[in-house]
């Protein structure tokens, strides 16, 4: 079993720059999710490249890092400086993986705000910096990731063979004030944030990019996502359902969507029960590995654990554990 499982990566493992923290900070209220802002223990480890996380990393099991800016990214920005501390934090996070090329690799910052620039700097991210895809985190700002003026950030994903990792932000103002307030401030952000919130709107938004047509005018476009899916994935077959009994029109059913467009990381959560509905929905071929570093901890080898104990063929586990990203990655056309 131990041969099985020679090599973890992980791919939903976030850090942070100091510039980008100040950047939020400067922000008007409501700009932001609070993630990576203040000095409490996931702050300083989100800003730790070096001993610490190896260290966690070897305490979890994990061979490698896919290394990431933590939500919300540069998402939330203006334009200008969105361009500047995507660029800055890109470059940052190469000279990281350059000093630890066994144990780390990259998926870029991408500035959404400003659309041509974003496109731009994935080209450079991919083709100067050789990262393993890009990190977007849901919404630009109000802006959902199906709107037309992202096209050519999806044709430059999709022409590099390169994934994009959709992660979740917190949802807007008033999808919070109508949903997720007036509990109590712990229980408001939790329900906003990581308890629902989160997940129902990156479900969303994948939805959003299969009906406007993304996936249509973009066929070989991969997405991953975290969570076991985002919720809404798990609602596929009710959706298609109602697609069915209201004629609406769609080149491809949502499972072939699903499984031609989508890859599914377990983002920490250590459920063989999520597992085994994801390889239902998805397939055990587009299942992959996350820890969700460093606000889950999988720690005393807990995420090898997982999969070692998983009710998975070897071939499965190696697949999961690392084959999986190794296949998506020679997709690449660079």
């Amino acid at each position: 079993m131990a041969d099985a499982l020679r090599r973890i990566v992980a791919l939903e493992e976030h850090f942070v720059v100091p510039e980008l923290v100040r950047a939020w900070q400067a922000l008007p209220p409501g700009r932001m999710s609070p993630s990576g802002g203040s000095d409490d223990p996931f702050s300083r480890r989100l800003l730790d490249v070096g001993d610490e996380r190896i260290a966690a990393m070897d305490d979890q099991g994990v061979d490698v890092q896919v290394l990431s800016l933590t939500s919300p990214g540069v998402q939330s920005l203006d334009p200008g400086d969105a361009v500047a501390l995507a660029h800055d934090a890109n470059d940052f996070l190469a000279t990281a993986i350059a000093e630890h090329p066994d144990r780390y690799q990259g998926f870029a910052a991408i500035p959404t705000p400003d659309p041509a620039a974003a496109a731009a700097e994935l080209e450079r991210a991919i083709t100067q910096l050789g990262f393993a895809g890009a990190m977007l985190n849901g919404r630009t700002g109000t802006t959902n990731a199906d709107a037309m003026e992202f096209d050519d950030l999806y044709a430059t994903a999709e022409r590099l063979g390169v994934p994009l990792y959709l992660h979740p932000q917190t949802p807007i103002a008033g999808v919070r004030e109508a949903y997720y307030s007036g509990l109590g401030g712990r229980i408001d952000y939790l329900l906003a944030n990581p308890g629902i919130g989160w997940h129902y709107e990156t479900g969303m938004q994948i939805l959003r990019m299969i009906f406007a047509g993304v996936f249509d005018r973009h066929p070989e476009l991969q997405i991953v996502t975290g969570h076991w899916g985002e919720v809404v994935l798990f609602y596929l077959e009710r959706t298609q359902q109602l697609v069915n009994a209201t004629g609406v029109h769609l080149e491809r059913t949502l499972e072939e969507y699903a499984r031609q467009n989508l890859w599914v990381t377990g983002s920490g959560l250590l459920s063989n029960r999520y597992l085994r509905w994801s390889t239902e929905v998805i397939g055990v071929d587009r299942i992959m590995t996350s820890v969700d570093y460093p606000y889950v901890s999988n720690s005393g080898g807990a995420a090898r654990r997982f999969l070692e104990e998983a009710p998975l063929s070897a071939d499965e586990r190696t697949a999961i554990g690392s084959g999986n990203w190794e296949r998506l990655l020679a997709r690449r056309r660079i």
